[in-house]
Formats: C-alpha cells, sequence, structure tokens
C-alpha cells in the first residue's frame, strides 16, 4: 500500500474517532450540565497538545481539520440565523431596545478599555475583543430557564429578545469590524478618518444590497422553492436543499467581500420566516450535530501551548469584564424598568459567550490581527463564561421562580 493511501486511511479513521468522540462528550457532559461546546474545545485542545508532543498531525491533516471547522461554522452560523424571527424581534424592538442599546454599548465599552487601557494591546486587537464581548450565547442559559419552565415568563421572553438582537447586532458590528480594520493597520495618517468613513459607507452599501436581495428572495421565492422541494422530493431531501442553497447564499457573501459567517447567518435568516422551513430543521439537525463541534475543535486546536500563564492573566482580566458588561449594560436599564430581581436574572444569563464571540476571534487570529496569547486568553473567558453562569442562574431562578405567563 503507498505512503498516500495509509495517510489518507488514517486521516479517515481519526476523523471518525473524532466523530465518536464528539457524541461521546455531548452526552457526558449533557448529563452533568455543562455545554457541550466546553468539552468540544478541550477535545480540539488535546489534539493540538498531542501533535506538539509526538507529531501526529501533518499539513494535509491540519487543512481537512480546518476544513471541517469552516463547515461547522458555516453551520452553526446558518443554524443561528434560522431560529431568529425577525419579524417578532422587529414587534419587540421597541420594548427591548433600551436593555439591547445599553448592553451592546456597556460590553463592547469595557471590553476595549480592559483590553486598551488595562493590558495595553493595541487599537486594532481591543475593537475586535470589544466586538466579541458585545455578542450573548443565550442558549446556554436558555436550557436552564426551560427546565424551570420560565421561558414564558415576562422576563422569559424579555431574555430571548434581548439576546437574539445582541447576535444579529454582534454579526453586522463584525462585518463592519472587518471591512475597517485593514485601514487602521495600513495607514497611521491623521486622514485616516475619512478613509474609515468612506470604507464604513461602502460596507453599509453592499450590506444594504446583500440584505435586499434577501429579503426578496425570501419574501417572493423561497416559500415557493421550498413548497416546491417538499412536493418533489422525500425528507430529509427538502432540508438538505435548503442547507445547498444556504452555502451557495454564503459562498456568495464571500464573494462579495463578506464572511462566510455572515453569508450563512443570513441564509439561515433567509428561511426563518417561513414556518414549513423552520419545521424541517428537524431534518437538519443531524447535519449541525455532525459538523458544528469541528468549529470549536479548531478553535481549540489554534490555542496556544506557550505563554499559557500569560494568557490566563490575560483571559481573567478579560473576563471581569465581560461578566461586568453584561451585568452593567442589561441589568442597569432592567433595574429601572423592572426592578433588581429581573437585573440580576437577565443579567447573569447574558454573561454567556460562545459561537458569535468565538467566530469574531477566530477570524481576527486568521487574519494576523490578534496574537495567539490574546485568542488563547479569550478562549478561555468563552469557556469560563459558558461554565459559570448556569450555574447562577439554575440558583437564582430557584430562588425567585418566573413559572406562568407574565411573572415578574
Amino acid at each position: 500500500m503507498s505512503e498516500d493511501a495509509i495517510s489518507f486511511s488514517l486521516l479517515i479513521g481519526l476523523v471518525g474517532g473524532v466523530i465518536i468522540m464528539n457524541l461521546w462528550v455531548k452526552s457526558g457532559l449533557d448529563r452533568i450540565g455543562i455545554p457541550a461546546l466546553v468539552g468540544y474545545l478541550g477535545l480540539g485542545f488535546s489534539l493540538r497538545i498531542a501533535d506538539h508532543q509526538f507529531g501526529l498531525f501533518n499539513s494535509g491533516f491540519q487543512e481537512v481539520f480546518a476544513f471541517l471547522g469552516k463547515f461547522g461554522l458555516v453551520t452553526l452560523l446558518f443554524r443561528i440565523g434560522l431560529e431568529s424571527k425577525i419579524e417578532l424581534l422587529l414587534g419587540q424592538l421597541r420594548r427591548a431596545s433600551m436593555v439591547w442599546l445599553g448592553n451592546i454599548f456597556i460590553s463592547g465599552l469595557l471590553g476595549f478599555i480592559a483590553a486598551f487601557y488595562l493590558l495595553g494591546l493595541n487599537l486594532t486587537t481591543s475593537l475586535i475583543i470589544a466586538t466579541a464581548l458585545t455578542a450573548t450565547s443565550v442558549g446556554i442559559s436558555l436550557s436552564v430557564w426551560e427546565n424551570r419552565n420560565a421561558l414564558k415568563s415576562a422576563n422569559g421572553s424579555m431574555l430571548v429578545d434581548v439576546a437574539e438582537l445582541d447576535d444579529i447586532c454582534a454579526v453586522v458590528l463584525m462585518a463592519l469590524l472587518f471591512a475597517v480594520v485593514p485601514a487602521l493597520k495600513e495607514s497611521q495618517q491623521p486622514s485616516v478618518g475619512p478613509i474609515l468613513v468612506r470604507i464604513s459607507c461602502i460596507f453599509l452599501l453592499k450590506l444594504l444590497g446583500f440584505g435586499a436581495f434577501c429579503c426578496l428572495f425570501s419574501r417572493f421565492l423561497e416559500h415557493r422553492l421550498t413548497e416546491y422541494f417538499r412536493n418533489f422530493e422525500r425528507p430529509p431531501d427538502p432540508m438538505l436543499t435548503m442547507v445547498g442553497m444556504g452555502l451557495i447564499i454564503a459562498a456568495l457573501a464571500g464573494l462579495i467581500g463578506f464572511s462566510l459567517a455572515i453569508g450563512a447567518f443570513f441564509a439561515g435568516l433567509l428561511f426563518s420566516r417561513d414556518p414549513q422551513a423552520v419545521k424541517m430543521e428537524t431534518s437538519f439537525l443531524p447535519v449541525y450535530e455532525l459538523f458544528s463541534p469541528f468549529f470549536f475543535i479548531s478553535i481549540g486546536m489554534d490555542m496556544n501551548l506557550n505563554g499559557l500563564g500569560a494568557a490566563t492573566e490575560m483571559g481573567a482580566a478579560l473576563l471581569i469584564a465581560a461578566i461586568l458588561g453584561k451585568l452593567v449594560g442589561a441589568g442597569a436599564p432592567l433595574f429601572l424598568m423592572k426592578g433588581w430581581t429581573s437585573a440580576l436574572l437577565i443579567g447573569v444569563s447574558m454573561v454567556p459567550r460562545a459561537e458569535i464571540a468565538m467566530v469574531v476571534m477566530q477570524r481576527g487570529f486568521n487574519h494576523g490581527y490578534i496574537s495567539s496569547q490574546v485568542f488563547t486568553g479569550m478562549v478561555m473567558v468563552c469557556a469560563a463564561t459558558s461554565l459559570l453562569p448556569p450555574i447562577a442562574v439554575r440558583s437564582l431562578l430557584r430562588r425567585w421562580p418566573q413559572e406562568g405567563e407574565g411573572t415578574s
């Protein structure tokens, strides 16, 4: 057998083994109430350690895992978009806007202050960290609320609305940030302001054009196409066709200057308004469960083994900013609106950072805008904010039950 054939066989075996380990990790951590993504990060970090010690992976292995990580990113953002209900969010915008705006501003501001002034990081790195910390991985806390039958309460509804607005805003901020970052890196002239304004205007025009295309597609074509494929194909083929269309839209976004992540998110939004399409999400779940862990594994494999101590210290400072950003940003407006009980419950529930935050950090790392130490420190922040808040939320909900529609 040739060396290439042996190498390919080992690669296939390794991917199969990682898939099995993903399922074991998910099943095991679900039983003890720990988010599976923490296990996926740990698995990726373990693979990085094994490669560092024994040199297991050649460039071909790394390229395949990088591809699987990108495909996992697309499935992850597609599902986030699919689960977002834009029309419902717009209807709740007035009620949730005060909390959402304060939450985004304070979270980003404290993240920037911690990175730029406390840690002495450069402007570009600090802006990337600030953008990452505006996002919320509310799914981690929602599982606790759901187990306590609290999602239909007034506080539960507010939590969902604000968190979804957070993620949509963070995705748009990420796209805008990486449109202007090259100008920040290349120009140190006082005239950089007009350049940034011009780039921002071009970006907004492109975003409006792409958004208009998505709206027209969603309103006039999506339902007809979904209906056609649902009548023409047997399950799960219609959902797989939707995924294929989503990949094409994600690729289109990449070709016009956005990232694949942005395209995948907008592709999910296209189908989110169609109840039939959302019902078919169950057919998409196996695809999601198969590929999305590879995104977090790729994050773990990118962590820096050297200088873990410095990364941990950096992560500790950013963790404080991450926690305070949501507690103050979401809690202060809610305290004025509904009292300190609601402020604390929702503020703590908003603390987790995971998917969107790591998408922002990975993109900054891949483009060379942030160092491996900063990247590793922020991965630690995401892991810590995914582990600690659910424990606190569970305790708070036991103390202040939110059961029943309209309970506050």
